[in-house]
């Protein structure tokens, strides 16, 4: 309803657990680093408990789109099952023939047989279960048996239990000790703090396509922090109805009044509702029906209540100095815009970071004969993180669109560099104003080739196996000119999920990036000032 008012794409507070409005915080990134580590640990139970609302089911999405091609999963979301339902569910989702009225056993043996034939084809098998509080004593115990079956080196099924607190209680007890012990790993994702509520606003509504001045300013994410104890869920709920007030109240921006009367109704007789302010009496109805009729009820219950005039919104901008000095914080939002310069400008700067002087004209043309290549993608800043590599990133300034070049980053701020002055923003206030289009770049080894595939043998090949060997430390490097064989492929494959890449078995640019990292090729990074 209020999406075209914003000039939004979509609404960007859905409380689905969309994966491409995952927002990484640190918590997030070890849970989903913990899920990860269960497909390839060998066998046992994965733990992942977190309060209602926490974003639990949103990582586990998140996993599922980066597993491995030769994994094969399992996702049961409904798992208030009696032992021989879920043994059927299990088969249905493997896609194991069972004859009719075997019974237990039969599924039973079924399922051995099954991850068997799998093991012997190379393949893994994970078996994910969410809402895993609702399973019965009995069902766990059942779970156990199934990973009894294993090799000398691995159990042949993986099981990864997504579920609130009480899962953890329910482990805890005597009979279900056998389980606890083959829980390899275990995390519990809590709430985000306030500066990663601020972040998450931020990184949604950015997703969502803002641009220019963001509808909730960031001064509103302590008061946001405190209304919603920083749980994900709630925070979709309190600033989906906020841009709905803004929206009715034809306001370009949420206030902390809108906000607080949000709060109050979505969080009816919730004590969080009043942690800003005494709770009044509820003057919203409370609206439980369908999406556009719950809108159109909320709307019409605002307008029904008077209210203040909204303070015009202010555009977000940087806030230059006046004269040079080692950084600047991002403070006033009333500020001036902050001149950015242009893309070829930005990546001629870059290449200065990497000790080379790009051409005029056309730097990624001409950074090839430097020993570089330009690498262009989409994404936020969790993308960022992950490629650890200073970057020209495109900012929204007011109406137009200026570049910059990213050459830090922490949890709560980033360092741009315009125009040679760096500037330090804080992360919120960066991803309201990203496009979302970067460039990076790269050392090339000799003979490199856009895509290394099965057969293919050089330079490239030659520099891919060492690196993989070294990294590995239990294989020595292959002969030089032999080809990219399935021993080195695997290694490939191993070493692309355990760094969060698309584990293909191929080489292309962000697998090269990965190995210079770790191997130690010079290359300027983007968490390196940080610590990290």
């Amino acid at each position: 309803m209020y999406t075209h008012y914003f000039h939004l794409k979509q609404a960007p507070f859905s409380i689905a657990p969309d994966p491409r409005y995952l927002f990484m915080s640190e918590r997030h990134r070890e849970a989903l680093a913990h899920l990860l580590y269960g497909v390839k640990s060998g066998g046992g139970f994965v733990l992942l408990t977190g309060e209602i609302g926490a974003g639990k089911t949103t990582v586990c999405r998140c996993f599922i789109e980066q597993v491995p091609d030769d994994c094969r999963l399992a996702y049961i979301f409904n798992p208030k099952l009696t032992v021989e339902e879920l043994l059927q569910t299990i088969c249905d989702e493997f896609r194991i023939d069972v004859a009719a009225g075997g019974g237990v056993k039969a599924y039973v043996d079924a399922i051995n047989a099954y991850l068997l034939d799998s093991h012997a084809r190379g393949h893994n098998n994970v078996l994910v279960i969410d809402e895993a509080q609702n399973l019965s004593a009995q069902v766990l115990e059942q779970l156990r048996l199934l990973t009894n079956l294993e090799t000398s080196e691995r159990k042949l099924l993986q099981i990864i239990l997504i579920g609130q607190p009480e899962l953890r209680a329910m482990l805890a007890r005597p009979e279900l000790e056998q389980l606890a012990q083959r829980v390899i790993a275990r995390y519990h994702l809590g709430p985000l703090s306030a500066a990663e509520t601020d972040a998450y606003v931020a990184h949604r509504l950015a997703v969502a396509g803002v641009q220019g001045a963001a509808p909730i300013p960031s001064a509103l994410a302590p008061l946001i922090h405190r209304l919603t104890d920083g749980v994900p869920r709630r925070i979709n709920l309190l600033c989906d109805r906020a841009l709905l007030g803004a929206y009715v109240e034809n306001s370009r921006e949420v206030t902390a009044k809108i906000l607080r009367r949000a709060a109050r109704e979505v969080f009816a007789g919730d004590a969080a509702a009043a942690a800003g302010a005494p709770r009044p009496p509820l003057r919203w109805p409370f609206v439980a029906g369908g999406v556009l009729a719950g809108a159109a009820l909320s709307a019409a219950a605002w307008q029904a209540v008077p209210h203040g005039a909204a303070p015009p919104a202010a555009p977000v901008a940087v806030k230059a100095p006046a004269k040079p000095a080692p950084a600047v914080a991002l403070a006033d939002p009333s500020a001036q815009p902050l001149a950015l310069g242009t893309q070829d400008e930005a990546l001629r700067a870059l290449g200065a970071l990497w000790g080379q002087q790009l051409p005029a004209g056309a730097p990624c043309d001409g950074a090839p004969r430097l020993g570089l290549r330009c690498y262009q993608g989409h994404g936020g800043l969790y993308e960022l993180r992950l490629l650890d590599r200073p970057a020209i990133i495109g900012l929204h300034d007011g109406q137009r669109l200026g570049y910059a070049v990213l050459t830090g980053i922490d949890d709560t701020n980033a360092t741009l560099t315009i125009d040679g002055r760096p500037h330090i923003v804080s992360l919120g206030a960066l991803a309201t104003r990203l496009d979302g289009d970067y460039t990076t770049l790269w050392k090339v080894p000799r003979g490199f080739r856009d895509q290394v595939g099965p057969g293919d043998s050089g330079p490239d090949v030659d520099w891919i196996a060492t690196r993989l060997a070294e990294l590995d430390g239990k294989h020595a490097a292959p002969p030089p000119g032999q080809a990219l064989d399935e021993p080195t492929r695997r290694l490939l494959r191993a070493f692309q999920v355990k760094q969060n890449l698309k584990a293909d078995g191929l080489a292309g640019p962000r697998t090269y990036m990965r190995l210079n990292q770790l191997s130690g090729v010079a290359e300027p990074r983007l968490l390196a000032a940080t610590g990290k």
